[in-house]
């Protein structure tokens, strides 16, 4: 595996990062729930996020919710670059590309 140990050794904010508020342009940001949104959190972080965030959401969400999320719907919600990298990093197996953006939610 590609990926150091994020086990937090301290208590995770349940809060989202404030740096991540641009990837939620079309969202009340405040009204975002860490739990409820996992989903959309996972799938922004991934295709957008730095480092730092990177590690709060590993720290916060854990390596197979992660893993169990791009597994199922990494190919359809990331771009397919961003797809390929973590499919690397987490060990999982690659899907190809659709031929169209019709079954991806990033037509990319």
């Amino acid at each position: 595996m590609l990926l150091p140990d994020l086990t937090p050794s301290q208590p995770v904010s349940r809060q989202i990062p404030a740096s991540t508020t641009p990837f939620f342009q079309e969202y009340r940001f405040d009204d975002l729930d860490a739990e409820k949104d996992a989903g959309l959190v996972m799938e922004r972080i991934l295709a957008l996020g730095s480092r730092e965030e990177l590690g709060w959401l590993f720290r916060f969400y854990g390596h197979q919710k992660i893993r169990a999320w791009v597994g199922e719907n990494g190919l359809r919600r990331l771009p397919y670059r961003r797809y390929n990298l973590w499919c690397v990093l987490l060990g999982l197996p690659r899907q190809d590309k659709p031929k169209t953006g019709v079954e991806r939610a990033w037509p990319y």
